[in-house]
């Protein structure tokens, strides 16, 4: 399968969300309060989200981030979201999308599904991890 080379700008902008996450996201840490799971996955999967997703997801995943790669980052904290499959998201993770760049270089599986594990707790009511069905 053959990989599209993006653009220079799609490259530029790629490059400044990168970058901002890796600055903003180690002082978003210590601002996010102690999550409400004593689960080791809850809090592994927290740490990289907030380390790596939420510049542009926003810190409780509601899409409200940084909005540089051009289109709004998607709400994880919506329905759509909460009926996607497992599996859906971990490609999307692993594989990218248009506006998003791929992590799969960066995070191992397990942090993947640790933070797939922290993904279906946003916008819960209670905060609390609900397990799903794979």
């Amino acid at each position: 399968m053959k990989h599209k080379v993006p653009s220079r700008g799609k490259q530029v902008k790629m490059l400044a969300v990168l970058t901002a996450v890796f600055c903003v996201g180690p002082i978003w840490i210590g601002t996010t309060g102690k999550a409400e799971s004593g689960n080791k996955q809850f809090s592994r999967g927290k740490t990289v989200y907030v380390k790596y997703c939420a510049g542009c997801h926003g810190i409780e995943g509601r899409g409200d981030g940084y909005r540089i790669l051009g289109a709004d980052p998607v709400d994880l904290t919506s329905p759509s979201i909460k009926q996607t499959p497992d599996s859906a998201l971990l490609k999307s993770i692993h594989e990218g999308k248009p506006n998003m760049p791929s992590w799969k270089l960066r995070l191992s599986e397990e942090d993947r599904r640790n933070v797939l594990a922290y993904i279906r707790t946003l916008g819960n009511k209670n905060g609390s991890e609900k397990r799903r069905e794979k």
